[in-house]
């Protein structure tokens, strides 16, 4: 029996079957390897080309922008202003005396004809005694003169004396008429002057000044000796002075309604009215007087005070409104920065019109379809790409 086996039937084991299983070993190897760099390596690079992108877009600036707008039709005009009263006078003594005594004193409500003061004129009161007995005497010697005249003209008549005699008497007459008109003056002149020792108020207003008191000398008139005794100012209706820049003079007409503030009291609105101008541009500052007269019925404002003057004048011609922090400022002039629609700066020249503290009139450079850059930085330039994020909203006060 033969027992050799054939070449045919050789086992796995066999040294022909090693180098295959090798191969295949170093393959799975190959390919384990593989797995484990793309399990490992993959997500870095992936996170290392993120970080990369996330860098570039930090390098774009990020902008707010906004819409120019266009101007009120009106234009706010805030003015310092002082506060005036529609009538105010200083009231003088007309006769010389002692102030006998005085009725009213600062702050005090009176009315027109209300008495003031009243002063002791001994000097006065005697020549008007002597003035009257001096008409009684002109008075006598008229009626003298007269009955003399008739009686001298009846003999004239009668041809019992000359026509010189009665031409005489006849201008004895006539200067005895004179004298007692003359007299008839003089008392009616003292006793004006003596009614003058009560001093009453012109209208009704208010004591604002008292410079006397009882005892003192009074000197009559309003000239180097005359003394101030009071002043009275009119407060129910106050008149306030402003001055209008040039460029708004003529707007300034008129019938503008006006509002008045006290910089103590800002919640506080007086309403009044534009009633005249001077007509005339101050030569030195270049500026229109204007006067707006306020009811007062209520006493709050005061002659003398400082207030400020809202006037509403109509503003012309509109134009664009931009915030004064959208300007750059460059050797080219006032620009603003506008992003397109390829997210790319472009840089404008404008003209600046009127200042309104915060914002600012463009006259020209400027379309409202601008998409102007806010707060832009002073390395921007143009062609710059940004990234436009949106301006915060302002908060909303809560109702209080």
């Amino acid at each position: 029996m033969n027992t050799e086996k054939s070449p045919s039937t050789a086992t796995p084991s066999s040294p022909a079957a090693a180098p295959a299983r090798k191969y295949l070993l170093l393959a799975a190897g190959i390919a384990l390897l593989g797995a484990v760099m793309a399990i490992a390596i993959l997500p870095r690079l992936e996170s290392k080309a993120a970080l990369s992108k996330a860098n570039v877009e930090l390098n774009v600036p990020t902008v707010s922008v906004i819409q120019p707008q266009l101007s009120s039709a009106f234009e706010t005009l805030v003015l310092p202003g002082n506060a005036q009263a529609q009538m105010e006078t200083p009231v003088y003594a007309r006769t010389d005396g002692y102030l006998k005594r005085r009725l009213v004193d600062i702050g005090a409500q009176v009315k027109a004809g209300e008495l003031l003061a009243e002063i002791d004129t001994p000097e006065v009161d005697d020549q008007l005694q002597q003035a009257r007995a001096d008409l009684a005497n002109a008075s006598a010697n008229f009626e003298l003169a007269r009955k003399t005249g008739a009686r001298w003209e009846q003999l004239r008549k009668e041809r019992f004396v000359s026509e010189q005699g009665a031409d005489q008497t006849r201008g004895d007459l006539r200067a005895k008429k004179a004298a007692l008109e003359s007299a008839r003056f003089n008392v009616a002149r003292l006793e004006k002057t003596q009614a003058f020792k009560r001093i009453y108020a012109p209208f009704d207003g208010v004591v604002t000044a008292r410079n006397v008191d009882v005892g003192a000398l009074i000197d009559a008139g309003a000239g180097g000796t005359g003394r101030e005794l009071f002043r009275i100012a009119s407060v129910s209706k106050l008149r306030v002075q402003v001055n209008v820049p040039q460029a708004q003079s003529r707007a300034a007409a008129a019938g503008i309604e006006a509002q008045i503030k006290l910089p103590e009291a800002p919640d506080r609105i007086y309403r009044g009215k534009l009633v005249r101008t001077a007509q005339s541009i101050d030569a030195v500052s270049r500026t229109l007087l204007a006067e707006i007269e306020v009811e007062n019925e209520s006493r709050e404002l005061l002659p003398g005070a400082y207030v400020q003057v809202h006037l509403k004048l109509p503003a012309g011609k509109q134009a664009l409104v931009i915030p004064v922090n959208a300007l750059l400022f460059r050797g080219e002039g006032a620009q603003i920065a506008s992003v397109g629609a390829d997210q790319r700066v472009t840089l404008k020249t404008v003209a600046l019109g009127r200042d309104f503290g915060t914002t600012i009139e463009i006259v020209s450079g400027l379309t409202a379809a601008e998409a102007v850059i806010l707060n832009p930085s002073d390395s921007l330039t143009a062609g710059t790409k940004v990234r436009v994020v949106k301006p915060p909203e302002p908060e909303k006060k809560q109702p209080g």
